[in-house]
């Protein structure tokens, strides 16, 4: 059969990234248009032998010579699994706080966020075109994941510095702030690593829970303030906080391998990590299409300031979303964004949908008023 010939599945419903999706699809008939990602197929050597695979994908699908034999003679394309790599390029799905924290008991350095980490700091400059390519493969498949899972959700982002240390009461604020934020609806999404954003996730994480809770999780981090100078302690202490209680609320961490020095936070259950930082700073802004709240930083946060500001001011994505700074004297005395965010929204659009308030309790109502703005 000629790819001419192929019979495509309607809609956009062509990826299976588990065995019980390829079961189902195969149940249907051949398997053109599909792509199958990341799925170990070697206890389905039967199926695939007797299944039509012409016009599918196969991306890092681990199967039997002889099934791989015939779907490549099928004319399928086929992606083989990487050997000896740290992380799944090909990968379906999201990771989970346990995933990329798998071994700490052993030591951080153990883990597979660590593996990953020291993977990329070995091949990020060495101009190897295969490492390169295997990088895009990867943050490629995590973006098709995060959208899938994002979708239908009031998404709003919260900013901060990695540098709030556990222990601190803007620490605590900012814990205050995830867990309003996620009891008025809202999905949190940080950039999923310490200080600020561990906080706003931990607050999302507490949302189900009262507020004994959340002051006693507090007391528990602040024996650990910081991931540095062990990130095994660091993180042994919010999985002791999640170990306590558990099934707390649902929340998006989106961080980088970037900053090789900076881990991610385990209170996000949802991770959408990256090789690349650009594509995941500008991914975690254009996601936030209920708002961004700016929580006290430094150079990182003034750069998303505007970062989210940019396509505010030419409505590049749309109508402005809202943007709430925290802190008046952060932002008009220490670091003075919040004059020049003012000039660059007058007379646009995007002046009805920014705000500057004093304390995080204040961010959710502002949050809510600007949205029903014009």
């Amino acid at each position: 059969m000629s790819n001419e010939d192929v019979q495509f599945p309607a809609g956009s419903d062509t990826e299976i990234d588990s065995l019980d999706k390829f079961d189902a699809a195969v149940a249907r008939g051949p398997l053109a248009g599909f792509r199958v990602q990341s799925v170990d197929l070697t206890a389905r050597t039967d199926a695939l032998l007797a299944t039509g695979t012409a016009g599918a994908v196969f991306l890092g699908c681990a199967m039997e010579p002889d099934a791989a034999a015939k779907v490549r003679a099928d004319g399928a394309l086929v992606f083989p699994p990487v050997p000896q790599l740290p992380f799944d390029p090909y990968r379906g799905g999201l990771y989970s706080p346990s995933e990329l924290f798998e071994g700490l008991t052993e030591g951080y350095e153990r883990t597979p966020d660590a593996l990953a980490c020291a993977w990329f700091q070995r091949t990020k400059a060495d101009g190897d075109v295969f490492s390169s390519m295997l990088r895009s493969i990867h943050d490629d498949a995590i973006s098709d994941a995060l959208d899938e899972h994002l979708a239908g959700k009031r998404v709003v982002g919260v900013m901060g510095g990695h540098a709030m240390a556990r222990g601190t009461a803007e620490y605590g604020g900012a814990a205050v702030l995830g867990r309003m934020l996620a009891r008025a609806g809202f999905t949190v999404a940080t950039g999923g690593g310490p200080g600020a954003m561990e906080a706003a996730n931990l607050g999302a994480y507490a949302a189900p829970f009262d507020d004994a809770m959340l002051g006693s999780a507090l007391e528990l981090l602040a024996k650990e303030p910081s991931f540095r100078p062990s990130v095994s302690h660091w993180a042994r202490a919010a999985f002791d906080v999640r170990t306590r209680w558990p099934h707390g609320g649902p929340s998006v961490g989106i961080p980088t391998w970037f900053y090789g020095h900076e881990p991610p936070n385990a209170f996000a259950n949802t991770i959408a990590k990256y090789f690349v930082n650009a594509i995941r700073e500008d991914g975690l802004l254009a996601r936030s299409t209920a708002g961004v709240v700016f929580l006290p930083g430094a150079a990182g946060t003034v750069q998303e300031i505007f970062d989210n500001a940019t396509p505010n001011y030419y409505e590049s994505r749309g109508g402005p979303t809202p943007m709430v700074l925290v802190d008046r004297a952060h932002w008009t005395e220490r670091l003075p964004t919040w004059p020049l965010l003012q000039a660059l929204a007058q007379d646009r659009p995007m002046a009805a949908r920014i705000a500057l308030v004093d304390s995080v309790s204040e961010a959710p109502e502002a949050l809510a008023r600007m949205s029903g703005a014009v």
